[in-house]
C-alpha cells in the first residue's frame, strides 16, 4: 500500500492487533516503531509513560498511540507509515513470538497482506486512471494546439495569397510567389510537396523541363502546374502539362489557373481522362478555402472524384 498517504480503517485496525503480538514485551513494541523510522516526538509520550509507570499502559495501547499520531501526519510521517506495514507484512519469524500468540499473528498477517493487496490494486487502478485522463487531456491540449497553429499558418497564407492580387506590375515574381503560397498550403494540410522541379540532361546539365510542384495524395503523384494569367488557360499554355503527364507512368495532374480555361482545354482533358486523371482548379477555389477555412484534401478529392467517376475534369468547388 505504498501509494497510500494515511491508513484506511481497516489496515489502522490490523496494525493495532497485529504489531503487539508479533513483539514480546512493550519495550519491542517501541523498538519496532523505532526501527521503521517513526520520529521519536511520535515516541515521547508513550516511551514517558513506560518509564514512569510501566503497568498502566499495554501493548496494545502503545501500538494504538504510536499509530495514531503517525498516521495524523502528512507527507513528513510517510516514510515511516510506509515502513511499518513493509516490515509487518514481510513478518515471517513468528517463532519468535509469544507461543499462544503465534496462530493469532499469522492469521491477522495474513489479513493485513489480502487487505493491503487489495488496496494496492484500488490505488493502482486509481492511478492508471488518472494517467489515463491525464494523456488523454495532454492529447486534447497537443491537438488544440495543433489545431490553432493550423489556424494561424492558414491566416498567414491567406493574406499572403490576398497581397498578390496587388502585384499586377510585377507577374513574374507574382508567378513565383504563388507557388510559394501554394505550397505551403499543401505542406499546412499534411500533403508531401516537392517544390519547383527541374529535370535536367545527365551529360549536360541543362533543364529539359520545370514543374510547378509535385504532391503526393493518397499514396499518389501529381504534377502541379499553376499559371496567373489575365486570359483563360489556352492550349499553349495547357499542352506542355499533358505532355508531362504521358511520359511518366504512374503520375496524375492538377492545374490550377486564376482566370479559367478555354473550351479546347476542357475538351482536351476530359480526352486525356481516358488514360490519365487530371483536374483543373480555379485559384478563387483556393481563396474560398482559405476564407472558410475548409479542408484542402476534402476539396481535392471532390475534384479527382469528379474526373474519374463523371468525367468532368473542373468541377469548381466555391463552398
Amino acid at each position: 500500500m505504498s501509494e497510500q498517504f494515511h491508513y484506511p480503517p481497516e489496515v489502522f485496525s490490523l496494525l493495532v492487533d497485529v504489531i503487539p503480538l508479533l513483539c514480546r514485551s512493550k519495550k519491542d513494541v517501541i523498538i519496532f516503531f523505532q526501527g521503521a523510522g517513526v520520529p521519536p516526538e511520535d515516541l515521547s509520550e508513550v516511551v514517558l509513560t513506560l518509564r514512569s509507570d510501566p503497568v498502566s499502559i499495554n501493548k496494545f495501547e502503545i501500538a494504538r498511540a504510536v499509530l495514531t499520531k503517525t498516521n495524523a501526519r502528512g507527507d513528513s510521517g510517510l516514510a515511516a507509515r510506509r515502513e511499518i506495514i513493509k516490515r509487518t507484512v514481510e513478518f515471517e519469524e513468528f517463532s519468535t513470538c509469544w507461543p499462544n500468540d503465534q496462530l493469532k499473528a499469522k492469521g491477522l498477517v495474513a489479513d493485513l497482506r489480502k487487505t493491503v493487496n487489495v488496496k494496492d490494486s484500488f490505488t493502482r487502478m486509481k492511478l492508471e486512471r488518472d494517467a489515463e485522463r491525464e494523456r488523454a487531456i495532454a492529447a486534447q491540449r497537443a491537438e488544440q494546439m495543433a489545431m490553432a497553429k493550423k489556424r494561424a499558418e492558414i491566416d498567414g497564407i491567406s493574406r499572403r495569397l490576398s497581397a498578390l492580387f496587388a502585384m499586377d506590375d510585377a507577374p513574374q515574381e507574382r508567378g513565383k510567389l504563388l507557388e510559394s503560397v501554394l505550397n505551403d498550403l499543401f505542406r499546412t494540410y499534411g500533403i508531401s510537396v516537392r517544390e519547383d522541379f527541374r529535370r535536367r540532361a545527365p551529360d549536360t546539365n541543362s533543364v529539359l523541363e520545370q514543374i510547378d510542384g509535385v504532391v503526393e495524395i493518397g499514396g499518389t503523384i501529381h504534377l502541379v502546374e499553376m499559371k496567373w494569367l489575365k486570359a483563360p488557360v489556352g492550349m499553349g499554355e495547357f499542352a506542355p502539362h499533358i505532355a508531362r503527364l504521358f511520359t511518366r507512368a504512374n503520375a496524375n495532374g492538377i492545374f490550377i489557373a486564376t482566370n479559367g480555361y478555354t473550351d479546347p482545354v476542357l475538351t482536351e482533358c476530359r480526352n486525356a481522362l481516358n488514360l490519365k486523371t487530371i483536374f483543373l482548379c480555379s485559384l478563387q477555389e483556393f481563396v474560398f478555402l482559405l476564407q472558410r477555412q475548409g479542408d484542402l484534401i476534402e476539396l481535392l478529392k471532390k475534384k479527382s472524384h469528379a474526373a474519374i467517376i463523371e468525367k468532368n475534369p473542373f468541377l469548381e468547388v466555391l463552398s
